[in-house]
């Protein structure tokens, strides 16, 4: 009959930004552990709340099944020591072992049963696995054992049907006992299965299933913000950290004091959002509202009012602050502050800010030059970036550097594009934030980014693996969006050694050298950013081998006609035949090649190699003027238009002719066909490209 598994880790609060791997990591260990045992787990569900991991599988046997299995022991005249060990080690004596002729001689075969363990033992073995080797980020000790947990565990509730599952861990033995919420339901209950514990962890004021919290939460602010005349401001990421926060949600509403209403929106909503995990309001014109939104882990007998009251008091100390900081930093412009940048550390090894402005203002000069932007709205731009660092705005709230600074340069009469350009020179900061398109923001976000990837490129501290601690690949991603989104000619190798050659600190190896390992490394970038707007990686590939192109937009365009090409029936029956050309070619050319050259038409015999040769002729220069007009799309084109001559010239020629002129004729119109596409991508990296069996020539 099948059982179901119950699993409770019930702990001192999981940090919300762990909770989610860590309800992955305990459905996946737990069956591994399994599967090990040879069972796969029919149904699993899985829940995570501040306090607990929760752990549901369903359609368990009761035991694993017995298991026959037939043994060859040693021959029937081996020594009899040999023949012993074999009974021994099987449990069998030798009136149950049968004797079986084989073409090696008469052996010995036994039939081994293994009676079926029961099911808790397995469980029990799967999950002490899993707890000893959980994968949380950061782990802690406490008392005097061994065992690691994100923090003190408290209990273990652990039941197979009915029946406790005796998992040993930290200390503690599970039993079939759990709490409540901590401060509504701290007393202890017992459970008898699943459905018992839901709905005795319901009554006691928990709600499980962080999908149901959020959407709780969700719609209790909005109706709440709707109440007072205001509109939730949507944060999704805010609100998964909140539902990780709490174990019984209550939507409270506060106000936000008229006085600090002046202050730029973005100081409100971080002050609330990252220091008190406050949902902003907006009015029905899209500005803040002087109201928020805070979200209790407890009811109170005054339906709440102290915990407003209390999250008001501290949101006025925060936004004081705030409202301190933004009218000292004001009294001091931000040209006068980058002379400060002389003491802040950029990185131990790679200098100061104010050494990295002076190399964006070089960088970024270049660029201006590619993106057709005015050059002295870029060098003030560039000089100004960093200068917000030092104000006590961003000191007190570091997520908003560059946003301040736009700000005071706006304060300080400085232009627009500038004013917005010390804005977006971090972004993007991932696949999801909006890329900069003015071009003076464009050449200050590039200018940053690609520094930063020189100078730990000099140094050697590239990511590995899955570490990334300064976040080299968002900056690489952000330089492709940068490129691709504004259209941007930009050769990119040229910009590397520049940025290289602008640091004066000890290198690992040569600007070239760095510069060639930048754009391997850019190339794998780009293949990730291709792969998800749907173009294949190996393409990319295909058309980077052709080892100088450094241009993004034109690499893209040349990956799209290629994958344009290949999705055509002519494109891909072509590919075919050029693998085949190729490969013919290339066993040839073993025996006495190379079979390189011009043709001579006047040796062709067959009309299929006159027809193929003609076409050739007449097709090469089209592909040239098109390479050269950067029209991809023609290229392709006038390649499928191939097909056809090289079909029929493989259906009809022998390229292996007794006469060897002819032979060499042949082998060089098929080099052609090989060849004729290299200003496109080299096809031998196209997936299935690669050199197939010995060709019938």
């Amino acid at each position: 009959m099948a059982q179901s598994l119950l699993l409770e880790l019930l702990s001192e609060e999981i940090p919300a930004r762990m909770q989610a791997a860590a309800a992955e990591a305990l459905e996946r260990l737990v069956c591994d552990g399994l599967q090990k045992a040879g069972f796969s787990a029919p149904e699993t569900q899985t829940y995570v709340t501040p306090r607990r991991l929760t752990l549901v599988i369903d359609g368990l046997p009761e035991a694993t099944p017995d298991v026959s299995e037939e043994r060859r022991g040693p021959r029937v005249d081996a020594p009899e020591k040999a023949i012993q060990g074999f009974l021994v080690a099987n449990g069998v004596t030798l009136d149950q072992c049968e004797k079986r002729e084989t073409p090696k001689g008469t052996f010995l075969f036994a039939v081994v049963c293994s009676h079926g363990r029961p099911m808790s033992s397995v469980l029990k073995e799967a999950i002490e696995g899993a707890l000893a080797s959980f994968p949380w980020p950061k782990s802690m000790r406490w008392g005097t054992g061994p065992q690691r947990w994100v923090r003190p565990l408290h209990s273990i509730l652990c039941l197979f049907g009915a029946e406790v599952v005796p998992v040993s861990f930290a200390g503690l033995v599970a039993g079939n006992v759990t709490r409540g919420h901590r401060f509504h339901a701290p007393a202890v209950f017992s459970v008898t299965g699943p459905a018992d514990y839901f709905e005795k962890l319901a009554a006691a004021k928990v709600v499980l299933d962080p999908a149901r919290r959020s959407a709780l939460i969700e719609a209790a602010a909005t109706a709440l913000a709707n109440r007072h005349g205001v509109r939730l401001k949507e944060d999704a990421a805010l609100l998964r950290e909140v539902t990780g926060l709490v174990e019984w949600p209550v939507v409270l509403s506060g106000a936000i004091e008229d006085v600090f209403m002046d202050l730029p929106a973005e100081v409100l909503t971080t002050s609330m959002r990252a220091h008190q995990k406050y949902f902003s309001t907006v009015q029905d014109n899209g500005s803040l509202a002087p109201r928020f939104v805070v979200v209790s882990n407890m009811e109170t007998e005054d339906g709440g009012q102290q915990v407003v009251s209390g999250n008001e008091r501290v949101l006025r100390a925060r936004l004081s602050d705030a409202r301190f900081f933004w009218d000292q930093d004001r009294k001091v412009r931000l040209d006068a502050r980058v002379d400060t940048l002389r003491e802040r550390i950029f990185h131990a090894r790679l200098g100061t800010e104010w050494e990295k402005v002076g190399r964006i203002r070089s960088l970024a000069a270049m660029i201006a030059g590619y993106m057709g932007a005015d050059i002295a709205l870029v060098d003030r731009a560039a000089f100004l970036a960093k200068a917000d660092l030092s104000t006590g705005m961003v000191g007190e709230f570091p997520e908003l550097q560059g946003v301040m600074g736009r700000y005071y340069a706006r304060a300080d009469g400085e232009p627009d594009a500038v004013a917005d350009a010390v804005a977006e020179h971090y972004s993007p900061q991932g696949p999801s934030d909006r890329c900069p398109s003015a071009p003076v923001s464009v050449c200050i976000a590039l200018s940053d980014k690609i520094d930063t990837l020189a100078g730990f490129w000099s140094i050697d501290e590239k990511p590995t693996g899955s570490k990334d601690p300064f976040a080299l690949r968002r900056a690489a991603l952000g330089v492709i969006r940068l490129v691709l989104e504004n259209g941007l000619r930009l050769p990119l190798r040229a910009v590397f050694l520049k940025a290289l050659d602008a640091y004066s600190v000890p290198r690992v190896a040569s600007s070239d050298v760095l510069a060639t390992d930048l754009m391997a490394f850019f190339a794998e970038r780009l293949k990730v950013f291709l792969r998800e707007k749907g173009l294949r990686h190996d393409l990319v590939s295909a058309v980077l081998s052709l080892g100088h192109e450094d241009d993004l937009v034109r690499l893209v365009k040349r990956v799209e006609a290629l994958s344009g090409l290949l999705r055509s029936d002519d494109g891909a029956n072509l590919l075919a035949a050029w693998r085949r050309a190729t490969n013919i070619v290339r066993i040839e050319d073993r025996k006495d090649g190379p079979h390189t050259g011009p043709v001579d038409v006047r040796s062709l015999v067959m009309d299929e190699e006159k027809a193929l040769a003609a076409v050739l002729s007449a097709t090469e220069p089209g592909i040239h003027q098109a390479l050269d007009a950067e029209d991809y799309q023609k290229v392709a084109a006038l390649v499928a238009g191939l097909r056809g001559p090289v079909d029929a010239f493989f259906e009809n020629v022998t390229v292996n002719d007794s006469d060897p002129d002819l032979r060499r004729n042949r082998l060089r119109l098929l080099s052609a066909v090989g060849a004729v596409t290299t200003g496109l991508a080299d096809l031998a990296l196209v997936e299935g490209s690669g050199p197939v069996a010995e060709a019938v020539v």
